[in-house]
């Protein structure tokens, strides 16, 4: 079983919204959804098409049920391992993004991914001839130009510098202290410039807590590994985790009535989820259904409700995995439209836009109800 992933491929998002024309000014918000101190809700920006009209639509539609969207790019190495003042497309390409979540009343959480969200076992996009390690010093440059350029243009209240960093930490243990000193610099230096900006990484909940035998090196189930968490103590703004329960249990019912609480007691720091979902159908050898998408929001908030700063659930809509599987493959990411196919149901509501039984929950919880 492979380790649960990011379903958004960040390169097609990219290439849509590169294609919405000249960059237009950044609408302001009247008001940041952080600004009341309770929980923001939000989702990843993944249309139901992987087509420009799609996104556009989607969008507006993301604006009735979230607060905010999180961005989850790539690094644009090449263009930013001498200087974080690169005439970049990828700027232009998360200029758009914000855009269009600003004119559709949406903040923006940003984390910057150097690896794989389909397989974090391996660097996403990384140059010919440049070393896969977090010690090579192009990659390091290139990630700590590239946080220092977000945080300058975008201002993002939320800055997260890579994802589920622990199934990262347990496929290669030798490296994990070179991107530990990676994050530690670059935490620093984004506090120098923006010392209000809310820096974390996210760390994959059923694999920290051991629950995927596959890759559990031996551990107990439920034998937590939170030295790999507070190793980033005292640089951690938020504790800040992803969850897909559905490839560990049979139904959202069986998930324990404490299994996040342990958040609770480890930290007093936010909590946040920055991912996470459950199928509403069977996907392979996992099971899935409505009623276990609304036992997971149930569970996320009845255990961590109050505490938690921000709230990401991976898609609002279902999508058309042969539309995505076209782009994907376009852009040499063919190998990873099976893994892709596994969240293709996540969606709180169909691909046709229908909504299932967990849209209106979700929504009541935004409402504060």
């Amino acid at each position: 079983m492979k380790r649960m992933l990011c379903m958004l491929c960040a390169i097609v998002l990219a290439s849509i919204a590169c294609d919405l024309g000249q960059l237009a000014p950044i609408p302001s918000l009247e008001t940041s959804p952080f600004a009341s101190g309770e929980t923001v809700f939000g989702f990843f920006p993944s249309p139901p098409e992987a087509s420009e009209q799609s996104i556009l639509n989607h969008y507006r539609t993301l604006g009735r049920h979230a607060d905010v969207i999180l961005l989850q790019q790539p690094v644009a190495w090449r263009d930013f391992y001498e200087t974080a003042e690169a005439d970049s497309p990828a700027i232009k390409d998360i200029h758009n993004q914000y855009v269009l979540a600003r004119q559709n009343g949406m903040d923006v959480i940003f984390v910057v991914d150097p690896l794989n969200g389909l397989n974090r076992r391996e660097f996403l996009g990384l140059p010919v001839g440049w070393e896969a390690s977090f010690a090579n010093p192009q990659i390091r440059s290139a990630i700590t130009h590239y946080a220092l350029r977000i945080v300058r243009e975008f201002h993002p209240p939320y800055l997260g510098l890579a994802s589920e960093i622990n199934t990262y930490a347990d496929a290669f243990p030798e490296d994990f202290p070179n991107y530990l000193s990676l994050y530690q610099s670059v935490y620093d230096a984004i506090k120098v410039e923006a010392p209000a900006t809310q820096v974390f990484v996210t760390f994959q909940w059923e694999d920290l807590n051991n629950l995927i035998p596959i890759v559990a090196e031996g551990r107990s189930p439920y034998q937590t590994n939170w030295e790999t968490v507070e190793a980033f103590e005292p640089r951690l703004d938020a504790w800040v985790i992803s969850s897909y329960p559905f490839v560990v249990f049979q139904s959202a019912s069986e998930v324990p009535d404490d299994y996040y609480a342990p958040l609770l007691g480890r930290t007093s720091k936010p909590l946040a989820v920055a991912e996470g979902g459950y199928t509403s159908q069977p996907v392979g050898p996992f099971p899935g259904a409505p009623e276990d998408q609304m036992g997971y929001l149930r569970a996320i908030h009845d255990q961590l409700g109050p505490r938690l700063r921000f709230w990401i659930y991976l898609l609002l809509s279902d999508f058309n995995l042969e539309s995505y599987a076209k782009m994907m493959r376009d852009q040499g990411q063919g190998q990873d439209v099976e893994t892709l196919g596994m969240f293709a149901a996540v969606g709180l509501t169909r691909f046709d836009g229908t909504p299932k039984p967990a849209l209106e929950l979700w929504d009541t919880y935004r409402a504060g109800e």
